[in-house]
């Protein structure tokens, strides 16, 4: 994907005049408008143009492999078949490079990537292309999901030095990796108002022969102001800035931003921001009696509710695509991912605690039952992505949305049945296409198809109520429900039968513990312990897969073998800050949802690990990568954006408050404090793009609450009282089970926790703050309502 049709990953800048945070985004659609090439550099290099538009197609097997087929990256393995002397991020190419005096060609993307897709089949796979590539440079291939520290590092760099960023990214580096030219797509051959890939290349080849001092020094004097730019420090701030403040400017920040008739915060394309849906939450909950918290409220239940009756979710089976190409969730980029469906479940859970309407509960099961069924592994894992991308029938070329989009002749041949008892004659696929918005023509506007792929097909989307639906056909409301469901299963069955997208079969510690925590939260919530197993088979995964019990060390990667088995690549991809934060987000999670006392104890094994590997002892706050995985980078960066996933840092400064609340260890608060000071200056010049951050920064400086339950796990009267606590929507807080055993894990953290007893031998509750604890609680009722206060 490139900029030229979606923003920027975790974009530096704001969308203009809302100052509201770009998401991270993967992939990129055929029907966005803006397609003119980013071409950025340090010097003076040619400005891009327009791209082109021809469907990818599998590399042909019967070509001579180059060195990327012993790669695990189902990204790297799509290029091994390209005639580009490519070699993976590593030391052989570097050094090949300083040998030879080349500079070199670092190309970056992901295996369910669009506009990666679209410059693979007209460049990489072009024989004149492979050739310059290999004579002139040394190309360097990375998959962003395995080496996220790459990405970010060159990214910065793009964003920087140009008007946005996206995949695939090229970036041109001298030997010591130091970036001179960067751009993201590029199309083959020059056009009217574009510069070629080939033209890039020879220009840039003529510019290292003749003028390499130039071009160096460029890039050193970039490198260091991106250097100076990207610093995050306390500097000689004592204390972070005034929670109460930032948490009214973000809000501010947002509701000028919000979208009044379609929910959401921009025009288009439009992203699930789950980390801003869960700051009006939590906005709300601070701020329940007064109009802004009504109002933080309404913004983000009504977001929830234009998102899952839109096209960007999957009506047929369920989950929701990355993002929507227009204004109205409407016509979606079809792409799945892993780390959506995980905080999206999350977010829908919230809303059904915080509204009690079932259908936000229904749409957090119906995204947990698409992960269960598309994206679970055998080992208990989770896999990354489906692709945008699929071949109408099979044999065909590839075209983005294939596999999602609907005729009418084929709702009325799968749904021909009559409905009884309406006021007109009427069939179950008439039903279902007034319902879903499908017409003759299509509903998908031709600016939103340039190619014509899409032409005459429709994305379901919810155009009415159940009871307009009903009214409309003088249907009883329930006839209505059943009919639309019925014919939506066998939408599905005949689906089935369709070519399905390819499976980005890597599975990521971080997005895989993003996934934890969306089983365990929606499993508590909703009472079922069904999808609490699921997160735990989860935290086993990561345990037995991703975790090296020598070091202590997370993995950041691991692949789907054959037969169900999973592999690894050799050396192993460590991990890096997302991970170690997603994962213990997720078994803090876990151990709520399931009290099992041991994934706490891997949570603080691993934060140990976290504090170890990324602390930044001086400045305050975590490098996103270890000092020796990046050793050569010219840059080590801390995360500053929460976009479509929260960045590390803010994560971690939640852990941080929850670790302490489970322990008291007060380093880990002392950590907490560090961590929001030296972010100081981002929170205050720009709160929105850090309202993950900010929610942190309000529960440290609000009180955490300790709910302790003393109990039998097993008996009726425990569950009752937890099954309470999970039913409310409370985010400052932690949730203890105190089983009356001084020797347990948590009573030797929490020495207070044994001169908590049992009233009258029945399961007790205890609010807590600073160890000072309320009256005893044993009924549910009573709880809840001191909860509420």
């Amino acid at each position: 994907m490139s900029h030229l049709s979606s923003p920027p990953q975790k974009h530096k800048g704001e969308h203009k005049g809302h100052g509201l945070p770009r998401g991270s985004e993967r992939g990129s659609s055929s029907r966005d408008k803006d397609r003119s090439v980013t071409v950025s550099s340090s010097g003076p290099m040619p400005a891009g143009g327009k791209g082109s538009w021809t469907n990818c197609s599998p590399s042909t097997p019967q070509k001579v492999p180059n060195r990327l087929i012993n790669e695990k990256s189902p990204y790297l393995l799509q290029h091994a078949y390209n005639p580009v002397d490519w070699y993976p991020w590593g030391q052989e190419a570097f050094d090949k490079a300083r040998k030879e005096n080349k500079p070199i060609f670092l190309s970056v993307g992901y295996s369910t990537c669009h506009w990666c897709h679209m410059m693979e089949e007209e460049s990489f796979q072009n024989e004149e292309i492979g050739r310059l590539l290999s004579e002139d440079f040394v190309s360097v291939k990375v998959d962003r999901e395995e080496r996220p520290d790459v990405d970010k590092v060159y990214m910065t760099f793009v964003q920087a030095t140009s008007s946005g960023g996206g995949w695939p990214m090229n970036v041109w580096l001298t030997p010591n990796l130091q970036p001179f030219v960067g751009g993201t797509y590029f199309p083959l051959e020059d056009g009217l108002t574009r510069v070629g890939f080939r033209t890039v290349l020879l220009r840039i080849r003529e510019q290292w022969k003749q003028n390499k001092n130039t071009l160096l020094e460029n890039s050193q004097r970039v490198t260091a102001a991106l250097l100076a730019r990207s610093e995050i420090s306390m500097g000689d701030r004592q204390l972070p800035p005034s929670g109460a403040t930032m948490n009214s400017r973000c809000f501010q920040q947002l509701d000028e931003g919000y979208d009044e008739e379609y929910g959401g915060f921009a025009e288009a394309p439009k992203f699930p921001t789950p980390v801003i849906l869960s700051f009006l939450f939590s906005y709300w909950l601070s701020h329940r009696l007064t109009q802004d918290g009504s109002r933080a409220q309404q913004m983000a239940l009504h977001t929830l509710k234009m998102m899952a009756n839109g096209g960007i979710r999957d009506h047929v089976g369920q989950g929701f695509h990355r993002y929507s190409t227009d204004r109205q969730w409407h016509i979606p980029h079809f792409e799945k991912m892993l780390y959506d469906q995980a905080q999206l479940a999350v977010a829908y859970s919230q809303a059904f605690q915080i509204s009690g309407d079932e259908f936000y509960s229904d749409v957090a099961r119906g995204i947990l039952q698409y992960v269960a069924r598309n994206l679970s592994h055998r080992s208990g894992g989770f896999c990354s992505a489906e692709d945008a991308d699929s071949p109408p029938e099979r044999g065909m070329q590839p075209k983005e949305g294939a596999f999602y989009v609907w005729t009418v002749k084929e709702v009325q041949q799968l749904l021909p049945e009559p409905v009884p008892g309406a006021t007109e004659p009427l069939t179950s696929g008439q039903l279902l296409m007034k319902h879903y918005g499908l017409t003759e023509a299509g509903n998908i506007s031709p600016s939103q198809d340039p190619q014509g792929e899409l032409h005459g097909r429709n994305v379901l989307t919810v155009r009415y109520s159940l009871e307009l639906t009903a009214a409309r056909f003088g249907l009883d409301v329930e006839a209505v429900r059943t009919l639309l469901n019925t014919g939506l299963e066998k939408l599905f069955q005949a689906r089935k039968h369709r070519p399905r997208p390819h499976l980005d079969s890597k599975m990521l510690a971080s997005w895989n513990g993003l996934m934890v925590s969306g089983f365990a939260v929606t499993g508590a919530v909703l009472g079922l312990e069904r999808l609490i197993n699921y997160a735990t088979n989860g935290a086993k995964f990561l345990k037995r897969h991703m975790f090296d019990v020598a070091s202590g060390r997370l993995m950041r990667t691991c692949y789907a073998g054959s037969g169900g088995t999973v592999e690894h690549s050799n050396p192993p991809c460590w991990g890096f800050l997302e991970d170690y934060a997603f994962v213990v987000r997720g078994l803090l999670d876990l151990y709520e949802a399931s009290q099992e006392s041991s994934w706490l104890e891997w949570a603080l094994r691993l934060q140990d690990a976290q504090d170890r590997l990324f602390w930044d002892s001086q400045g305050g706050g975590y490098f996103c990568s270890e000092a020796e995985l990046g050793a050569g980078l010219p840059l080590r960066l801390k995360d500053d954006q929460d976009g479509a996933e929260p960045s590390a840092n803010s994560v971690s400064a939640h852990n941080l408050l929850r670790l302490h609340g489970f322990t008291g260890h007060k380093d880990w608060m002392d950590k907490c404090v560090s961590l929001l000071t030296a972010f100081s200056e981002r929170l205050r010049r720009v709160p929105v793009a850090l309202p993950e951050m900010v929610r942190a920064l309000s529960a440290h400086q609000q009180t955490l609450k300790q709910i302790v339950i003393c109990g039998d796990p097993q008996a009726k009267d425990t569950k009752a009282l937890l099954q309470c606590v999970h039913s409310i929507y409370i985010p400052n807080k932690v949730l203890i089970l105190a089983n009356g055993d001084p020797s347990s894990f948590l009573s030797r953290q929490l020495p207070f926790l044994s001169t908590l007893r049992r009233l009258e031998d029945r399961a007790t509750a205890y609010v807590c703050e600073n160890q000072a604890c309320s009256v005893p609680i044993t009924e549910p009722c009573e709880l809840r309502k001191l909860l509420h206060q």
